[in-house]
């Protein structure tokens, strides 16, 4: 992973330089000077965007991570707990990826106001310019993305091949590591094929408002999408769902996993509870679950 993580650096270096060249040899025009600059500032923030995103994906996925790890701890009370934690890190994991799309898909939009191209009648335009080379931007590492991908399939072979043949289990430790990055890998690709799907879903709504007033011969003013806060407002109020309905399936994920392991103590420590012959501390599995239940909702309580 830390290779193919150099390798992509390299990339991003690369895509930097190329953008700052393409834009000031396509972009320059003598009414606006620095306009080109602003375009190439776009184009960084899509491969920031990008970055950020193979580094979310890489926070969840990877085995090295707290939130993979806790996953793992949940196997250790049952298959119910380990669902439970599974479900929440995976709405959980929508959070952070709104956010970086929402600062990005602002930041472009207002780079691309701010460069100086005005229209008849004095306006700034370009702001949806700028958005549009912010997905090029992101888009831009694309190839390196996609080779990172295809590692996922040749280590899962890898797995296969060692199992199959019956090979010692020193080998199979070593492809079982091999196929963990390879499902990081495999995620990685997905996260970004959402994340620049995201930035240029953003520029699909306005190609398609621009479609409907030209064919109606009227102006689209319904509900303006096009509008970046607008947008933005409407990301935001899905991820809430998503992120509010994680921490709360985690609350109980994490109250059931102490009522097992409590469970567990009371039937080491007291015998006889199976016999009939001793009665449970019924109490201290009441007092922890009244008390998570409060601890437990102000953190999604908060999040509205």
């Amino acid at each position: 992973m830390a290779i193919l993580q150099k390798g992509y650096s390299v990339t991003i270096v690369l895509a930097v330089l190329a953008f700052g060249l393409s834009t000031r040899w396509l972009l320059y025009v003598e009414q606006a000077p620095s306009a080109w600059f602003n375009f190439a500032l776009c184009g960084l923030i899509g491969i920031i965007t990008a970055y950020i995103f193979v580094w979310i994906t890489k926070y969840y996925t990877d085995y090295k991570h707290e939130p993979v790890r806790t996953l793992a701890l949940s196997s250790s009370t049952g298959h119910g707990t380990n669902i439970i934690a599974g479900v929440s890190l995976g709405l959980e994991s929508t959070g952070l990826p709104v956010l970086v799309i929402s600062v990005a898909i602002v930041s472009a939009y207002w780079l691309g106001q701010t460069a100086g191209l005005i229209d008849e009648t004095g306006n700034p335009t370009g702001g949806l310019f700028g958005t549009a080379v912010a997905t090029m931007g992101m888009l831009s590492t694309a190839a390196y993305i996609l080779t990172m991908d295809m590692f996922g399939p040749i280590a899962d072979n890898a797995g296969g091949i060692v199992e199959m043949s019956q090979q010692p289990e020193s080998v199979r430790e070593i492809t079982d590591v091999l196929d963990a990055v390879g499902n990081t890998t495999k995620a990685t690709t997905k996260g970004f094929a959402i994340g620049s799907a995201a930035l240029a879903s953003f520029l699909l709504f306005s190609a398609y408002m621009d479609e409907v007033s030209s064919f109606s011969r009227e102006p689209f003013k319904q509900v303006d999408i096009a509008i970046p806060e607008v947008f933005v407002g409407g990301l935001l109020g899905a991820m809430l769902i998503f992120v509010f309905s994680a921490w709360a399936c985690a609350a109980v994920g994490r109250t059931a996993q102490e009522v097992v392991n409590e469970v567990r103590r009371q039937f080491i420590e007291r015998p006889g509870i199976m016999d009939y012959k001793e009665k449970p501390d019924y109490a201290r599995c009441v007092a922890i679950v009244a008390s998570a239940s409060l601890r437990e909702m102000i953190k999604p309580g908060a999040l509205a």
